[in-house]
């Protein structure tokens, strides 16, 4: 069971935090429609600006870990911007390996990933902000590498999630965008 540190100190030795609630929305609606917290906007990415999407918002990501308030939680059950930028660094390695599933099988079947396990096994709150910006620009690159190799006739190929929902590589790119770009808002705002 998770025990409770202080919700607003920087101590990275401190008892493990308080794990938020699960989030089990569907998200996949935000490859068609507008996503009213933080503005994204599939419908205006194209598929082949996603490499440099990517790369733009890790490199906001790697602002956000150079904050001085980069371990604290805003609230005992809201990850820190620290541990937001680990899971980001995670949904691009992630991401990057079911694209490129997508473009090597014929309709990869993707298990849930569980978020919040990967979280408390990753001791996210733990990491050090600068090794993880690294990380994160090596997991961005990496996908985005992922996504400016797909070649015009692999927009389209087939993949699903273990929960039958399914997507294209192009609409797997935006979902996985707006996951970027919405944790992005949720640390700035």
């Amino acid at each position: 069971m998770l025990g409770r540190r202080e919700p607003y100190g920087d101590d990275v030795n401190a008892l493990d935090p308080v794990a938020p609630p699960p989030d089990d929305k569907d998200w996949t609606w935000v490859v068609r429609d507008r996503c009213p917290a933080c503005g994204f906007d599939a419908a205006v990415v194209a598929p082949t600006a996603l490499p440099a999407a990517l790369l733009a918002a890790a490199d906001r990501w790697v602002a956000v870990l150079s904050r001085p308030d980069v371990r604290r939680r805003p609230d005992p059950q809201v990850w820190s911007p620290l541990e937001y930028a680990a899971h980001v660094r995670d949904v691009f390695v992630l991401f990057a390996a079911r694209a490129q599933s997508m473009l090597d099988q014929d309709d990869p079947g993707f298990a849930n990933w569980d978020q919040d396990a990967a979280a408390v096994d990753g001791r996210y709150w733990q990491r050090d902000p600068g090794t993880l910006a690294g990380d994160l620009r090596a997991a961005a690159a990496t996908a985005a590498a992922v996504y400016a190799a797909v070649p015009d006739s692999g927009w389209d190929r087939p993949g699903h999630r273990s929960n039958g929902s399914v997507f294209t590589v192009a609409t797997l790119g935006v979902y996985f965008l707006h996951d970027v770009v919405h944790h992005l808002h949720d640390v700035v705002g």
